[in-house]
């Protein structure tokens, strides 16, 4: 074998294998899902529609979480018909931003620890709050932690028959394609999850 050829082509593939990793992040997600579904109740493929909170009415971040929501149930063969749906959809979401140690840790009391203000699912800032360190030459790098969940209810029984939540703790504030990540990954495993807590890792582009 002629080396002069082959280290050249060594240093290719390895060139092309960092920028594949550089264009995508993986996205770690804990996720805990429960199914209880009665006799006589299909949930592949059963038509649904969503339901709100009072607290969510005339809220336009819940239409926008369930237009995700809606992309990853139809990615697992549940169908939106409100005229005529056998599950109720409960859309839920939430986070925050937070100071961490070098490790992802969030940080002791005031000024380095706690939340410092609510993550938008709509924007890639945070909202409310007063911005730690400011002012500080290193300030502590921060975190923003997202939640999200889904409940769904036969509509003639209305009891609950699957229940699942999924979040994630990383330094991206980018919010609106983490939010979408995190709707596909609660639904990991769907109608069948696992007992327990889960981890379900998904690529996502920068």
């Amino acid at each position: 074998m002629n080396l002069r050829f082959f280290k050249p082509l060594a240093l290719l593939v390895l060139a092309a294998l960092l920028g594949g990793c550089a264009s995508v992040r993986l996205l770690d997600t804990q996720v805990l899902a429960l199914a209880q579904v009665p006799p006589g109740v299909q949930l592949q493929g059963a038509r649904y529609r969503f339901e709100r909170l009072p607290s969510q009415a005339g809220n336009p971040e819940a239409g926008l979480a369930e237009q995700q929501a809606e992309q990853a149930l139809a990615a697992v063969g549940l169908v939106r018909d409100d005229a005529a749906a056998q599950l109720s959809v409960l859309v839920g979401f939430a986070g925050s931003q937070f100071v961490s140690d070098p490790w992802g840790r969030p940080l002791g009391p005031w000024p380095y620890g706690g939340p410092v203000g609510s993550v938008s699912i709509s924007r890639g800032h945070w909202g409310s709050g007063v911005g730690v360190g400011m002012g500080m030459r290193f300030p502590p790098p921060t975190q923003y932690r997202r939640e999200v969940s889904l409940l769904l209810r036969d509509l003639a029984s209305g009891q609950v028959v699957y229940e699942t939540r999924a979040s994630h703790d990383g330094p991206w504030s980018d919010s609106v394609p983490i939010f979408a990540t995190l709707f596909k990954a609660a639904l990991a495993n769907f109608p069948n999850p696992p007992a327990g807590p889960q981890r379900v890792n998904i690529e996502l582009p920068r």
